[in-house]
């Protein structure tokens, strides 16, 4: 983050909470009246998007207007811990016939008919 974002927050945010990759949600401490409050995260770290929990998600997009620390929300059985996009590593998925995977792809089966005008 830049000085100026953090002389920003300093002075015009007031903090809302933490999440669990540790980046610090803040909102605008008197937001005028003719417009809604400005919403931001501080990261923890390099700033990488995919690490925004959902719950701080849906509120710094001002779907909720409570924050998770103002509202009970229960995760559900099916929620699975997000993962940083790997787009640009050595994890990023590469699939089957991919140049970096040797360029061979398996021939088409018989079910695939080439068109022909």
């Amino acid at each position: 983050m830049t000085i100026t974002t953090r002389l920003y927050t300093f002075f015009h945010g007031h903090p809302v909470g933490v999440d669990r990759f540790g980046n610090k949600y803040y909102r605008e401490k008197n937001p005028p009246k003719n417009r809604r409050e400005k919403r931001w995260v501080m990261y923890n770290g390099l700033p990488e998007p995919t690490k925004v929990a959902p719950e701080w998600h849906g509120w710094l997009h001002y779907t909720f207007d409570k924050p998770p620390t103002e509202r009970n929300m229960a995760n559900p059985k099916w929620l699975k811990t997000p993962i940083p996009n790997l787009t640009g590593t050595k994890g990023a998925y590469v699939p089957p016939g991919h140049l970096l995977r040797g360029g061979q792809r398996d021939p088409a089966t018989a079910d695939y008919e080439a068109w022909k005008p």
